[in-house]
């Protein structure tokens, strides 16, 4: 059990591919007090691991329990929003992973309801909290790049193949917290295409333009029909280049490329650069994200992945979703992130 003087319990509901991360993680912290695994298979796998830790197999055992302080969800995309107001409405902070539910209109409710409690909602959107892309982000906010021209992001591999969602869902809102992150805004118009091979009405690739006006664009390809796996994002600007490779280790994840590209009358100049490793930290990017959600439990700071970065993010899911379905161009009227 966790050490009763610091007073914060946590309990994991959702322990598989993923949630076993987060179980490890909130372990090592200190503060796991409970796991709800609904498969017993899966329950048994772990629990040898962790001795002091009660397991159950019904989530009444956690939102039953006053000990426990917060949660971490790591469910299918679908349950999420029932789980999330659950949590609530019996007053535990909550820590969902992405996407913070299905509808964006169950999701502002949500944000509604953990505000009017005086609750934390934070969204796992984890590479936002990624020492790589942090590094990114203060290279673009500190005008490293220059103004922004454009960003691409490419998240491909061979599998996990669903059907219950399809790729933009399932790998799309790791790349849009980002992009979100970098433009700093809302994309005024969003266009989405896709394949689907497998399963009739599933998506197993898609390519999603982003318009932000003022001259930025961005594009996002994702696909688990991919013969190797591809997680890299390529930001430019008027005054340099810059890659994140997550595929990569060591210095070669985070690149910055001082290439620049402009015209001398009617003569393209293009003047290269060697690559320049950009330094960021080892830490691991779950660590990180369950300690930021631990300190704004503790009214310590706030996550840069809350409640209103989650709707945002959903916004321009739902709309490439529409246009996915549609066809055409999808406008969005939101304010500015």
């Amino acid at each position: 059990m966790p050490d009763s003087k610091e007073g914060l319990t946590v309990a994991v509901i959702g322990a598989g591919h993923w949630g076993k991360n987060i179980v490890r993680n909130m372990h090592a912290l200190g503060v796991l007090a409970k796991v709800c695994e609904s498969d017993d298979a899966q329950r048994a796998a772990i629990a040898g691991d962790y001795p002091d830790v009660d397991f159950v197999s019904d989530e009444a055992a956690v939102f039953d329990d006053r000990d426990i302080s917060a949660v971490a969800i790591a469910t299918p995309a679908a349950t999420h929003g029932a789980l999330v107001r659950r949590a609530l409405e019996v007053g535990k902070d909550v820590f969902v992973e992405k996407p913070l539910c299905l509808d964006v209109k169950e999701a502002e409710s949500l944000k509604e309801l953990a505000d009017r409690e005086s609750r934390v909602l934070m969204v796992g959107h984890l590479l936002l909290y990624h020492p790589a892309f942090q590094a990114l982000q203060q290279l673009v906010s500190s005008g490293g790049l220059g103004k922004l021209r454009y960003i691409y992001s490419n998240r491909a591999s061979l599998g996990k193949i669903r059907r219950e969602e399809n790729a933009l869902w399932s790998f799309a809102p790791h790349d849009i917290s980002m992009i979100l992150q970098l433009a700093g805004n809302m994309p005024a118009r969003v266009v989405a295409s896709g394949g689907h091979y497998l399963t009739k009405g599933v998506a197993d690739t898609t390519l999603t333009h982003l318009d932000f006006g003022k001259g930025l664009q961005a594009h996002i390809f994702v696909s688990w029909l991919h013969p190797f796996k591809d997680h890299r994002m390529v930001v430019v600007g008027e005054d340099g280049m810059a890659v994140f490779n997550d595929v990569e280790q060591g210095e070669n994840k985070l690149l910055l490329y001082r290439h620049k590209a402009h015209w001398e009358g009617d003569v393209p100049i293009v003047s290269r650069a060697d690559s320049e490793p950009i330094p960021y930290s080892d830490a691991e990017p779950l660590r990180q994200e369950c300690q930021t959600f631990l300190s704004a439990v503790r009214r310590e700071g706030h996550p840069v992945s809350d409640a209103a970065e989650g709707i945002r993010v959903l916004a321009v899911l739902d709309a490439c979703q529409a246009s996915l379905q549609s066809g055409m161009p999808v406008e969005l009227a939101i304010e500015h992130a």
